[in-house]
């Protein structure tokens, strides 16, 4: 029943920078207990936040440039790991890293290949710790999509809620994790921010409408938003996955070709608004959720929050609320994916992803010592507790 200290490291698809959160873990029986040491974001620098977009489809990315980019990304996530240990007081034994997704290869409904930047070695030689990266692709490689990962923290830490209840993140995507039902799912419901942050970019040359300010002053273009929901996505049965080389630039000025004229800068973001509160709470309904956890980046838009609450009429919660900081889950279920690795047990959970069976997931790199791993646990945790801790 030891404790670990974890840094987690993760890149969402807003690209905005490194989430990092310090937590400590430990495995007592089936129960997973999780402390949150404290979370912040290191930002990419404008140059790097600026290549890396520019690497997303429908642009090019040269094997040059994709080894410079794999460089530079790891660099930065080493940095943001030195970030996380004096969140950690300057100790800790493993750090899990999500990497940066460039590239998510889903063809004919099933996904084929999943490409994470970010090489682990230069965290392992900036931190001297052992490093597990490369969590999506054992999962792939099984037959699963690689994502959203997050099932597996969210079948954990609701396992004893009442159900069915949903787990939503909205990050650059949104995804949900359906516990209680009938069984274990989850999938990506569609664009979270990625088409409102690039709508607000062109309009205002920042990537987000801070407080959903421009959306509040706009009106919802329905020949828009009936050109945005014809995509047949949103139609495709779970599990499914999606990512920036659909819902991108070209994805939206194709859209607003096929749409009417005059739509102004703020009827675009209403209207944006409107489609990702729309298709996540089909997606809850359609699992009959009765009651909808959310966390990510868009639960800070006042706006979109309260889009999605007009839209259910269930119990709309921020993870905050039940004890799991918004800001750093992603970073905080990092960490955790990389003690079930470090532990011996597996790190997906098939039902949500299409995996063919349970997998540890990723690759370890080694740290500055010898490589010692503990025993492998005794039991799969079956619940996840979260303790109070520094979520600053």
């Amino acid at each position: 029943m030891n404790w670990w200290r974890v840094l987690g490291l993760i890149s969402g698809t807003s690209m905005d920078g490194v989430d990092v959160a310090a937590a400590e873990l430990r495995l007592d029986g089936d129960t997973l207990e999780l402390r949150p040491l404290g979370s912040t974001t290191v930002p990419y620098p404008p140059d790097l936040h600026r290549d890396l977009l520019a690497a997303l489809p429908p642009g090019g990315c040269s094997a040059a440039e994709l080894c410079r980019l794999d460089t530079l990304v790891g660099q930065h996530f080493a940095a943001a790991a030195g970030v996380g240990l004096e969140l950690a007081d300057g100790r800790a034994d493993l750090v899990a890293s999500l990497g940066q997704t460039l590239y998510h290869w889903v063809e004919d409904g099933r996904a084929r290949g999943t490409l994470q930047i970010g090489q682990p070695a230069w965290i392992a030689e900036a931190t001297g710790l052992p490093v597990v990266s490369d969590l999506r692709a054992r999962d792939v490689a099984a037959g699963g999509h690689g994502a959203p990962l997050a099932g597996v923290l969210d079948a954990l830490w609701l396992a004893d809620e009442p159900g069915p209840g949903v787990a939503l993140n909205i990050g650059g995507i949104a995804n949900i994790t359906v516990v209680g039902g009938e069984r274990p799912l989850a999938y990506d419901t569609g664009p979270g921010n990625a088409l409102i942050d690039l709508a607000a970019a062109r309009a205002t040359g920042r990537p987000q409408d801070t407080d959903g300010a421009l959306a509040a002053s706009g009106a919802v273009r329905s020949d828009l938003l009936e050109v945005l929901l014809a995509d047949d996505y949103y139609r495709q049965a779970p599990p499914k996955s999606t990512g920036k080389e659909r819902f991108n630039a070209a994805y939206l000025d194709r859209a607003l070709a096929r749409a009417g004229t005059g739509i102004t800068d703020a009827d675009l973001l209403a209207t944006l608004t409107e489609l990702t509160a729309r298709t996540i709470a089909d997606a809850c309904r359609a699992e009959g959720a009765v009651r909808v956890v959310a966390s990510g980046g868009g639960v800070r838009n006042p706006v979109l929050l309260a889009t999605l609450r007009r839209q259910l009429d269930v119990p709309v919660l921020v993870s905050d609320e039940l004890g799991l900081p918004a800001d750093s889950k992603e970073a905080l279920l990092t960490a955790l994916l990389g003690f079930l690795t470090w532990h011996g047990t597996s790190g997906n959970t098939p039902g949500t992803t299409g995996a063919a069976g349970p997998r540890l997931l990723g690759s370890i790199t080694p740290g500055a010592g010898p490589l010692r791993m503990p025993a492998p646990a005794d039991h799969q945790p079956t619940r996840l507790r979260v303790q109070p801790g520094d979520t600053a």
